[in-house]
C-alpha cells in the first residue's frame, strides 16, 4: 500500500465532494428506512431524491471541475 496525494483536490471540491455524498447517503438510507416502516411512497420519493442528488451532483462536477 502506498500513500496517495491529495494535495491537489481544491477545498471547494471536497466540500461539495463531502455534501453531495452525505445528501446522497442520507436520502437513500432514509428511503430504506421507510420502505422497511411501510411507507413505500415516501420511500421511493427518498429514493427520486438521491438520483436526483446524484444527477446535480455529476452536472456541477462536469461544469466546474471538468
Amino acid at each position: 500500500m502506498t500513500l496517495v496525494d491529495v494535495s491537489d483536490i481544491s477545498a471547494s471540491l471536497f466540500i461539495i465532494g463531502v455534501v453531495f455524498l452525505l445528501l446522497i447517503f442520507g436520502l437513500l438510507s432514509l428511503g430504506i428506512l421507510r420502505m422497511f416502516q411501510q411507507r413505500f411512497r415516501y420511500g421511493w420519493v427518498c429514493f427520486a431524491g438521491a438520483v436526483v442528488s446524484f444527477i446535480a451532483l455529476m452536472i456541477i462536477l462536469n461544469k466546474w471541475y471538468v
